[in-house]
C-alpha cells in the first residue's frame, strides 16, 4: 500500500506538460463549448467535470478498482443500493450499523417493494444468506466497533448468489481493503477521514464489477446525485495528506485507548487494538490498522456530557475523522447504546497534549 500512496501523490504530476499548474485546477462550469458533433467530448456539468474525474482517478488508484464520487456518503450508499435492488429484492443490513442506512431501507426501499431484514453485527452469520440479493455490511460497526469476518461472509454470499456491499468509512482503504477480501462493492463517506478537515461532504462507490459500476454511473446521471467541483477539489487536496493523518490518528488512538482502559471513570471501553477487546483477533486478521475511533462508557449521561463539554481538545460534534478530535453521546441520535456511551474520534493533536486534556476532564467528574 505504501507504494500506492507515493504513486498517488504524483499521478497528476507525471502527466503534466511544461507550464501546467502542479495543483489540480478547479473547473466550475455547467457548460462546455460544443461546436458540431459532441461525440467524445465533455457535454454537460451533470455528466462531466474534469475536477471530479481526476479525483475519481486518484480514488480508483487507492481502491485498486473503478470508482465514482457522490455528494455525500449517503449519496454513495443510495446509489449502490438503487443501482442493484429492484422490487421483490431481499436486502440484509446490520441492525447496529450507521442508523441512516437503516432509515433509507425502512422508509424508502421497503416502500418500493424491497424486503429488508436486520441482524446484529455479532450474529450476522446466523441464518445464512440464502435468498438475499444484497447483503450490506459495516465493519467495524458504527458506533459499537464490532467486526464481521469479511472474507467468510463475502464467500458465503457469493455462493448463495448474492452481492455484498461494504461500508468502509471508518477504516478507509489504508486501514482495510474489503474488495481484496472478496466484497463486491465498497461505499464510503469521504466526509470523514478521507477529506479530513470537516469542510466538505462527499462519498464514493468502488467495485471491480463492470456491470454494477455501469448501473451506478447511470443512476448518478439520471438522479443528478453528482459531486460539486469545489468539494471534489477539497477532497483531492485532503487525500494528499491522508496517509500522514491516518497514521497519526491510529497511533494516538492506540495510546489513548490503553490509558483510558486504566482510568477509574471509564466503566467500559471498546477499541479493536486492545488485546482484550472482542474484536481484537478479527481486526488483527483483516485490518492494516486498528483505526482512530474508540468508545468509552462513563457512569451517567450527565457525566458524559460534562466530560465532553469541559475538555478543550474535544469538539462536541457529530461525524468523525477530522484533524480535530471530537466526541459525542450516540444515544442522542437514537443509537441503541448506554446513555453514557461516548464515541471518540481521535484527531491529529500531539498525543500527550490530548491525553492531558482528556485526563483532566475525566479527573474533574
Amino acid at each position: 500500500m505504501a507504494s500506492k500512496i507515493g504513486e498517488m501523490l504524483h499521478l497528476r504530476g507525471n502527466e503534466l506538460n511544461a507550464g501546467d499548474p502542479v495543483a489540480l485546477p478547479l473547473t466550475q462550469s455547467s457548460m462546455y463549448h460544443l461546436p458540431g458533433a459532441p461525440d467524445g467530448l465533455p457535454t454537460y456539468g451533470r455528466v462531466d467535470n474534469p475536477t471530479w474525474q481526476h479525483l475519481e482517478h486518484v480514488l480508483s488508484h487507492l481502491e485498486d478498482a473503478p470508482c465514482l464520487t457522490f455528494p455525500s456518503g449517503m449519496g454513495a450508499i443510495s446509489a449502490a443500493l438503487f443501482a442493484i435492488l429492484k422490487a421483490r429484492s431481499r436486502l440484509l443490513i446490520p441492525s447496529d450499523g450507521y442508523y441512516v442506512t437503516r432509515l433509507l431501507a425502512d422508509r424508502f426501499l421497503s416502500g418500493l417493494g424491497v424486503s429488508v431484514t436486520e441482524r446484529p453485527t455479532t450474529a450476522f452469520f446466523e441464518g445464512g444468506f440464502e435468498g438475499f440479493d444484497v447483503v450490506f455490511l459495516e465493519s467495524p460497526s458504527n458506533p459499537g466497533l464490532d467486526l464481521m469476518d469479511l472474507p467468510a461472509i463475502a464467500a458465503a454470499v457469493r455462493a448463495a448468489g448474492g452481492i455484498t456491499i461494504a461500508d468502509n468509512t471508518t477504516m478507509t482503504p489504508l486501514g482495510q481493503r474489503p474488495l481484496d477480501m472478496g466484497i463486491d462493492v465498497v461505499v464510503a463517506s469521504d466526509t470523514k477521514a478521507m477529506g479530513g478537515h470537516s469542510d466538505l461532504l462527499m462519498g464514493h462507490v468502488a467495485s471491480r464489477n463492470a456491470q454494477i459500476m455501469e448501473r451506478v454511473e447511470e443512476w448518478r446521471k439520471v438522479s443528478g446525485a453528482i459531486p460539486g467541483p469545489h468539494e471534489a477539489w477539497l477532497l483531492h487536496r485532503g487525500l494528499e495528506t491522508l496517509d500522514v493523518r491516518f497514521d497519526r490518528m491510529c497511533s494516538s488512538a492506540q495510546v489513548l485507548a490503553e490509558r483510558l482502559a486504566e482510568h477509574s471513570a471509564v466503566k467500559n471501553i471498546r477499541y479493536p487494538g486492545l488485546p482484550g477487546d472482542p474484536s481484537h483477533a478479527l481486526a488483527k486478521a483483516q485490518t492494516a490498522r486498528f483505526g482512530f475511533l474508540l468508545s468509552i462508557t462513563l457512569e451517567s449521561e450527565t457525566k458524559a456530557e460534562t466530560f465532553i463539554n469541559a475538555c478543550p481538545m474535544l469538539r462536541p460534534a457529530t461525524s468523525f475523522g477530522g484533524v480535530h478530535s471530537s466526541a459525542e453521546r450516540r444515544a442522542r441520535w437514537g443509537d441503541d447504546v448506554d446513555p453514557a456511551f461516548i464515541r471518540l474520534s481521535i484527531g491529529c493533536e500531539p498525543v500527550e497534549e490530548l491525553w492531558q486534556a482528556i485526563e483532566a476532564s475525566l479527573n474533574a467528574l
